[in-house]
């Protein structure tokens, strides 16, 4: 018998003694629950404010070429995969990838170190949507007007001047600067906290806590609100948008193609990397929320049903966002390219000026910063579920007689993730949230995921990953599947990583340069969080005798 074979056998013997020692690990309620909250954590606050620049600027209408081939040969194909692995052994990432592939089983613990660190500097953009919510229920919106305290005299105008050159700032800016984030000159000057955001941030992890609390079970009845009420919103918006003069010039700016973009490489790798950040493929979470499947659950179809809203809810909020600002480039008199931008400031600078000129402001303004809010808790959700999913498997057997109660294990990690946040909701700590994003969201998780593809790929085998498909859908995965698993995945994944190293840049805010300590002290976060794949690996061939083709195949 091949080793192939015998591993795999030994893999499926181990799951199954696994799942009757384990017949008390909840599972969803009903398979749409699952949906829904694979849904919600891919449809992020990226669909919104990354996607539809990154289409613009990289060809418009033409981009959606090499981002639907991408979704085809990476992105369905991965997802798959990730919900496969935690369908098929009901564990978490750390548990999953040590029993898939022993000699990366950091590659497991990375996952959980990259949601643990994502979770606390993520829901900073929820605390600055829940203010900008309370704030939106004023008479006159605070940030459509320089007549107001926190206004720099002098350096407001309450016209909008995107990309300008001039030393003014529109008043919108102003607010989220002076007003929102109280914002310091460098992160050398933290400040104090800003205490109406610490506020909002406890406001925000207190409903975490109490939609996880009792695990899958609260979870999945939360998302049947939070995961389809953004698109009423995104629906209702477009409507309303179109009917606003500029409209149709803001959208065809979106969607017209340039055809020359496609034969340049850098938007096939801007695209692969849209969709494999905008699925959450390597952060552990797909793994951990597929780990409380049904064994026979239709992971294929499921996989399918996410990558294609996850899809077109981009290209909705891109419809949404451009329309928008058409119409405020019709209201200022200016071209497109000046007012469109990505990020925060697209959401919290832009579109609310957008938002603020627009007829039934009062209803919209509200209406849109709770959507946000939706769409953040969603993604959140599945983090925090990440950290809850590893101590369970890992200590629970041991934490349980003192804790008593799994509910006090989320509050946990939910209190240990409010402490992590606080530098971020200092006044200088919008430098803070800058210097985390660029080193785990970029640099980071193109690492991990790169050897989370190899190990389960390549190392495990397709072969084997047919073989747990096999027995949890009746049949084995198709020539499509396999293909994608065995080369076409590895290498997008590959060419992500060299392109992200050849275009490396250091961090920059704005117009700031970070100090070289702070440069090292991001190098040093990234490191936390994959140094765990090389650490696994060096203690796996100290631990096991014979050659490192012989213990990858242990």
């Amino acid at each position: 018998r091949s080793s192939e074979g015998h591993k795999c056998d030994c893999l499926i013997q181990h799951c199954s003694d696994l799942r009757a020692q384990k017949r008390g690990r909840p599972t969803w309620s009903r398979d749409l629950e699952f949906i829904l909250v694979t849904v919600g954590y891919a449809v992020g606050l990226g669909n919104i404010w990354r996607f539809p620049y990154l289409c613009y600027r990289s060809g418009g209408g033409a981009f959606l070429i090499p981002y639907l081939i991408m979704v085809l040969l990476c992105g369905i194909p991965l997802l798959f995969l990730e919900f496969a692995i935690g369908q098929y052994t009901r564990l978490g990432p750390v548990h999953a990838f040590t029993k898939i592939c022993p000699l990366l089983k950091g590659v497991g613990l990375a996952t959980v170190c990259i949601s643990f660190l994502f979770s606390t500097y993520y829901i900073i953009i929820l605390s600055w949507a829940l203010y900008y919510l309370f704030s939106s229920f004023s008479a006159v919106l605070p940030w459509t007007s320089c007549n107001n305290t926190w206004i720099v005299t002098g350096k407001c105008s309450s016209g909008f001047l995107a990309g300008n050159g001039t030393h003014l700032q529109s008043a919108s800016q102003q607010f989220f600067d002076h007003r929102l984030l109280e914002k310091t000159n460098s992160i050398e000057e933290l400040g104090g906290i800003r205490w109406e955001l610490f506020g909002c941030l406890f406001a925000v992890w207190v409903i975490i806590y109490f939609c996880i609390f009792k695990g899958v079970k609260s979870t999945g009845k939360v998302v049947y609100f939070t995961a389809v009420f953004p698109y009423f919103i995104l629906i209702a918006l477009l409507i309303n948008n179109a009917q606003l003069p500029g409209a149709k010039e803001g959208v065809l700016y979106f969607v017209t193609p340039v055809w020359n973009k496609l034969f340049d490489v850098q938007v096939w790798v801007y695209a692969a990397a849209q969709v494999f950040n905008s699925l959450g493929i390597s952060f552990g979470s797909m793994v951990s929320l597929a780990s409380y499947n049904r064994f026979s659950n239709n992971i294929l179809r499921d996989a399918l049903i996410v990558s294609v809203i996850n899809s077109f809810t981009s290209i909705l909020a891109g419809f949404v966002i451009f329309s928008g600002i058409g119409y405020m480039a019709y209201t200022h008199n200016l071209p497109v390219d000046r007012i469109a931008t990505d990020g925060p400031g697209l959401v919290f600078v832009v579109y609310p000026e957008v938002l603020s000129t627009m007829p039934g402001y009062q209803i919209w303004t509200p209406l849109f910063f709770f959507m946000l809010l939706c769409l953040g808790l969603d993604s959140e959700f599945s983090n925090v579920e990440v950290a809850v999913t590893f101590i369970k498997d890992q200590y629970g057997a041991r934490l349980l007689p003192y804790i008593k109660r799994e509910e006090l294990l989320a509050l946990a990690v939910c209190v240990v993730c409010f402490i992590f946040g606080i530098p971020h909701i200092t006044k200088g700590g919008i430098y803070v949230f800058q210097l985390m994003d660029h080193y785990l969201a970029v640099v980071s998780l193109v690492f991990l995921a790169f050897f989370e593809v190899v190990a389960v790929c390549w190392f495990f085998g397709v072969p084997r990953i047919s073989v747990m498909v096999k027995r949890m859908l009746g049949k084995a995965p198709n020539l499509y599947f396999r293909l994608c698993w065995l080369l076409f995945c590895p290498l997008l994944v590959f060419g992500i990583l060299i392109s992200s190293i050849v275009k490396y840049t250091p961090v920059q805010y704005e117009k700031y340069k970070y100090p070289w300590w702070a440069e090292c002290v991001g190098w040093i976060i990234s490191l936390v969080s994959i140094v765990w794949i090389p650490l696994g690996i060096i203690q796996e061939i100290i631990s096991n005798k014979g050659s490192l083709i012989q213990v990858s195949l242990r």
